[in-house]
């Protein structure tokens, strides 16, 4: 039986400031596990970075760490970085209803009300948070934080798509929860419930004025990752062009709404470039600047 209120329930060391962290989650009603990497110097209080997976998000393990370079990358960085682990096909979103097949998704009371404070508290948090997500984590980062505008102050998203109630929008969404069996009327209802813009990114979307934002893309075309010498390639131009071409659609669209709003923004829709790791490992490092000065450490 889980506590009224979050509670961190044991911590396991899983390397050289790397640790497990599991937390009783009511909103979840079970105990969830995250990853952090704590900065090596840990004088005073610093941000925090959630990174959020994408859509076959595993309970055991974060792609950014094990394919996005993320563990090497902020080895040296002055932030606590926080990895999400499970929740699949989820958005990261609180659900209207249980799922038969994909159970209770309560993602964003956890991420925003349960979470940080236990884990600012514990590991010296400043109380300075950012979010970056790939594909269905860059769609989930950004409707966090549209609906939590005080708690993020940068936000990276790269191949996502950001119009959740727009035709194309809501039909890749249903689509991402309809592969991993989940009924997408659980998550916000019928396709005419109010619930579907309300958290709709791009109708929102000067909830984001004040923030650094980071957006990248790429054209759908095979690019420097999708040669010969990647055993994935074949994959990844089948299936991860045409859904990167869906994805840079998405970007520019939110990219304009942006503009529109005269919020500023960093966009990189490269010229080529598959729906794949090899191209989001590489995006991590070039938003750096944009993220790390919204958290106060560039």
């Amino acid at each position: 039986m889980h506590p009224s209120r979050a509670t961190i329930a044991h911590i396991e060391n899983l390397g050289d400031r790397w640790l497990q962290v599991s937390v009783a989650s009511p909103a979840l009603g079970r105990t969830v596990d995250v990853q952090i990497l704590l900065p090596a110097q840990r004088e005073t209080p610093r941000p925090t970075l959630y990174l959020l997976d994408g859509r076959s998000a595993a309970p055991d393990a974060n792609n950014w760490a094990i394919k996005g370079g993320a563990l090497r990358f902020f080895a040296d960085k002055n932030v606590n970085v926080v990895f999400t682990l499970g929740g699949p096909a989820s958005y990261y979103t609180d659900w209207l209803h249980a799922d038969p097949k994909l159970g209770t998704n309560r993602w964003e009371t956890f991420l925003t009300r349960e979470l940080p404070p236990l884990l600012d508290a514990r590991f010296e948090g400043n109380g300075v948070n950012g979010l970056t997500g790939v594909s269905m984590g860059a769609e989930g980062a950004m409707m966090l934080a549209v609906r939590h505008p005080d708690l993020y102050r940068a936000i990276g998203a790269h191949s996502g798509c950001y119009a959740m109630s727009s035709d194309f929008g809501q039909a890749q969404a249903r689509a991402v929860v309809g592969t991993f069996g989940g009924d997408p009327d659980n998550m916000f209802g019928p396709s005419d419930d109010p619930q579907w813009a309300e958290h709709d990114v791009v109708i929102h979307a000067e909830a984001l004025r004040g923030k650094t934002i980071y957006l990248s893309s790429g054209s759908g075309i095979p690019g420097e990752h999708d040669g010969p010498t990647n055993p994935d390639a074949r994959q990844a131009i089948l299936f991860g062009g045409p859904l990167e071409a869906g994805a840079d659609m998405c970007t520019r669209q939110l990219a304009d709404r942006l503009g529109q709003l005269g919020i500023p923004a960093t966009v990189d829709r490269r010229l080529t470039g598959t729906h794949s790791w090899p191209y989001w490992a590489d995006e991590l490092p070039r938003s750096w600047p944009t993220l790390s000065a919204g958290l106060g450490i560039g």
